[in-house]
């Protein structure tokens, strides 16, 4: 039987886009999510947790202990009876109020031993087939932008239409006309932490935090499109903590990253404009800086 991690870890990863949309907002048009009072640009953890979600799916096959549960098209009390099957528990006989009965614990840590994404972000897994809930190990933030971002809008052609009856109205051009938003440039940082004690009672293990840093590193080379452009990862440090509770405040251990532009008289447009220092003064006992990229 694996056992969870034994030591706490926090993180800064920098990632970077261009020419792309790291991150459409379904409610503003599809546009780069952005901070409307400082003009920061904004990525969701919910975005980067799919992206290390495909990619655990993909370098695994979607196998035990390595499948994936929210997952496109997958229907969740689908997945949730999977766990009862495999107890031997008819949930046609059980109490409708209480579906699952006393076997509800028994199912969540079955949720957990085969499914990656659920012993590492955890899940609620509580409505309809109920195999209860799990608060995961690792956490991330919302990913901001260091500096303020320029969303861009572009018009696009089709050279086709949909349907005979817009043919007919254009006389046989067959033009579609679009929009497509993209930042020219953005560098984004997010914070990261896992926890030793609910990786104990998810089992999340040292190799389940390996493929998550693995994750992070190779992720954006598998998650190509036109509209995300040119995304790649630029820096993943971790902070180890000697002890599971922790030997230092994250906000402080985070403090010690400084990024910064190099000219603050042009445009930035790569990473190569951005300065990136770790202050490795007076390190508070038992923290180890890793830098991962």
């Amino acid at each position: 039987m694996l056992e969870g991690i034994k030591n706490r870890y926090d993180f800064i990863f920098l990632f970077d886009v261009k020419d792309g949309n790291p991150n459409g907002d379904p409610d503003a048009g599809n546009l780069p999510r952005i901070d409307s009072e400082t003009g920061h640009g904004l990525v969701t953890d919910v975005c980067l947790k799919r992206k290390v979600r495909n990619y655990v799916g993909i370098v695994k096959k979607e196998t035990p202990p390595y499948e994936i549960y929210i997952k496109e098209k997958a229907v969740l009390n689908n997945q949730n009876e999977r766990a009862y099957q495999a107890l031997g528990v008819d949930l046609s006989k059980d109490n409708k109020k209480r579906k699952g009965g006393d076997k509800v614990e028994e199912a969540r840590q079955w949720m957990c031993k085969n499914f990656y994404d659920v012993r590492t972000f955890g899940a609620v897994m509580s409505v309809g087939v109920n195999c209860g809930q799990v608060r995961g190990p690792v956490q991330l933030t919302f990913s901001r932008s260091v500096d303020q971002i320029m969303s861009q809008e572009h018009s696009i052609t089709r050279m086709a239409v949909t349907t005979e009856k817009e043919a007919e109205k254009q006389g046989g051009d067959n033009r579609t006309m679009g929009r497509k938003f993209t930042v020219p440039y953005g560098l984004y940082q997010c914070q990261g932490f896992v926890s030793p004690s609910f990786a104990e009672d998810t089992k999340f293990s040292e190799d389940d935090l390996e493929l998550l840093w693995d994750a992070l590193k190779n992720m954006f080379d598998h998650d190509h499109s036109a509209a995300r452009g040119q995304m790649a990862p630029r820096k993943l440090i971790v902070f180890k903590h000697e002890s599971e509770l922790g030997n230092a405040s994250a906000h402080h251990l985070f403090e010690r990253i400084d990024v910064k532009r190099k000219d603050d008289q042009k445009p930035v447009r790569n990473f190569s404009d951005y300065e990136v220092t770790i202050n490795k003064d007076n390190i508070p006992s038992g923290i180890e800086i890793i830098e991962k990229i």
